[in-house]
């Protein structure tokens, strides 16, 4: 299972902050050995989808019984899941305010 924790989506945030600062030579083209920002986005976007489908399963079979989870697992799961849901959904925000910012620009 393939699940994010609060640490790990951090890192990848800060990450793609450090990648996106411009360097000393900003005319220098892009390191094409770098990480690939779509693949970075893609596995953080699945693993968000992991945590909620498994955070979603834990509390279909607390509710049903048929899980040896306690009450605090669920909620926790829960919680994460939650977290890293509203962490991509700023991300998404950010990225489209600096798409419409790069739009508005005068050329």
């Amino acid at each position: 299972m393939n699940t994010i924790t609060n640490e790990h989506l951090l890192s990848q945030i800060r990450t793609m902050g450090q990648e996106l600062r411009p360097t000393e030579s900003a005319a220098q083209p892009a390191n094409p050995e770098g990480p690939d920002f779509s693949a970075m986005l893609k596995t953080t976007i699945n693993a968000v989808n992991d945590a909620q489908k498994y955070s979603s399963e834990l509390k279909t079979g607390f509710e049903n019984g048929t899980t040896d989870k306690s009450l605090a697992e669920v909620m926790i799961a829960s919680q994460k899941a939650n977290l890293s849901f509203r962490a991509v959904t700023e991300v998404r925000n950010k990225l489209i305010t600096a798409y419409q910012d790069i739009m508005n620009m005068p050329v």
